[in-house]
């Protein structure tokens, strides 16, 4: 939309989740172009000039859009398979069905997580991939097209593994890239697709996969790179209690005292799961601003354990939410995480203090703004942000009972999302995708898990 055309939506409740949790029970927003231009109480202000389309949003709550900091879109196409094993038996149950993926398959499934999450309320969406079987095409470019064309905003951490199975590690040795071939691989997939303006559909992140999957050259060299480059980092953190021994017994400490030697803790880099975490782990994470994607079912569903979540927000830590990729987390939806994280997190320590429903939708917008560096672009709807933010329906049998909105989407059945924006322009209208055709992507998705389970023998 011209950037001097406006969309006034009226008459909603609105959930700001700027700083000071402000909150409307009837108010408008004003979108122009793709930036905000007016969020208030009441009725939008008269005389506004070149509206193009004004929405009554009665019966619905409006907030930032939903912020997606942890996933494995490849994994859409291996749902539903080793489902009652812990991470590390998951992982090599599933490794040698991983390594046989290639560009079609990683495009169907891209598509498909993308799909899933958007019509759920995400405006903002990160990949973590990090196989690239020899020969299997441009998967970056498969992802990063996915994202292109469902008009979702977008962060491709770029990942990597050099530790194989002859090293020590879990992946199958023709699965992983060398030292150098991953460092030269994510660097031109920097140069090539990163975007650093403020309005930026398409950023990139150097991710190496984990601890026990890349050397510790890989993880020093990378965060090198990062930071030569001007860009984030990302990889997996303190996940289950066999990762912490790996890490002892590999290297005679745990895993956030290795992350520090190797240049891996700071406000530029964030880490998914940190469930298992001490007190001086969590600490040193509020030293250095590192960022946490918290993922409370793909933790639950591989018995991982319960993050420490609110002891983290207590410290400083930034925390956003994560899917996880969908062979742990089968639904692939992002909205149902929010619910999720406020009742697993009151199953630990705190109880019923744990997490309130407030708390869970900023983990979900503003926290996973922050830790993808973009808390001043998106996360909160304040004029001068850009124009990603999503009108849920809250006055059908599922919800109209409950009088307080944020209340009703947070412990409420999952919301219909009746509009969706993102940088100004509509990307889902009554629960579906104006930009792509979800029962093509479907028939896709299912084709290319047959295609691959029978390349992998299943």
């Amino acid at each position: 939309m011209a950037a001097d055309r406006r969309i006034v939506i009226e008459n909603c409740s609105i959930a700001t989740v700027d700083a000071h949790d402000t909150e409307h029970a009837s108010g408008h927003v004003v979108i122009a172009g793709n930036r905000i231009e007016s969020v208030g109480a009441g009725r939008a202000p008269e005389g506004l000039q070149d509206v193009a389309r004004r929405i009554d949003a009665t019966g619905h709550l409006v907030t930032p859009g939903l912020v997606n900091t942890h996933h494995h879109y490849y994994q859409w196409i291996t749902r539903g398979l080793a489902t009652d094993h812990n991470l590390f038996d998951w992982l090599v149950a599933l490794y040698p069905t991983w390594a046989r993926i290639d560009e079609e398959m990683v495009r169907a499934a891209a598509r498909g997580s993308l799909a899933m999450m958007a019509r759920g309320g995400v405006t903002t969406a990160m990949d973590h991939h990090y196989v690239f079987p020899r020969g299997s095409g441009d998967l970056s470019g498969a992802i990063i097209g996915a994202a292109r064309d469902m008009g979702v905003r977008f962060t491709l951490a770029r990942g990597s593994m050099d530790r194989s199975e002859k090293d020590g590690g879990l992946p199958p040795d023709f699965a992983v890239e060398t030292l150098e071939g991953a460092l030269a691989a994510t660097e031109e997939t920097v140069r090539q697709h990163h975007d650093t303006s403020f309005d930026a559909m398409t950023q990139v992140a150097v991710a190496p996969c984990s601890p026990f999957s890349v050397s510790t050259e890989l993880l020093r060299d990378g965060a090198a790179l990062a930071r030569r480059l001007g860009v984030r980092l990302h990889t997996h953190g303190s996940e289950t209690v066999e990762e912490e021994q790996f890490c002892k017994e590999l290297f005679g400490m745990g895993p956030t005292d290795y992350f520090e030697s190797t240049g891996w803790l700071g406000e530029d880099v964030w880490m998914a799961h940190c469930v298992h975490m001490n007190d001086s782990d969590i600490a040193a994470f509020a030293r250095t601003k590192t960022g946490v994607a918290h993922c409370p079912s793909s933790n639950a569903r591989l018995a991982a354990g319960i993050a420490r979540v609110p002891d983290m927000l207590a410290a400083g830590v930034p925390v956003g939410l994560g899917v996880d990729g969908t062979a742990s987390n089968e639904s692939g939806e992002l909205h149902t995480e929010l619910r999720n994280a406020l009742l697993i997190n009151r199953l630990g320590a705190h109880r019923e203090a744990a997490l309130n429903a407030r708390q869970a939708l900023r983990l979900g917008t503003y926290g996973g703004a922050q830790v993808l560096g973009r808390s001043a672009e998106i996360g909160s709807l304040e004029p001068g942000k850009l124009a990603d933010l999503v009108l849920w329906k809250l006055d059908t049998l599922a919800h109209a009972s409950i009088a307080d909105p944020v209340t009703a989407l947070v412990f409420g059945a999952a919301a219909p999302v009746t509009a969706s924006f993102v940088n100004g322009r509509q990307i889902v209208e009554d629960n579906r995708l104006l930009t792509a055709d979800e029962d093509a992507i479907a028939r896709a998705t299912r084709e290319e898990a047959r295609r691959l389970a029978r390349i992998a023998g299943h």
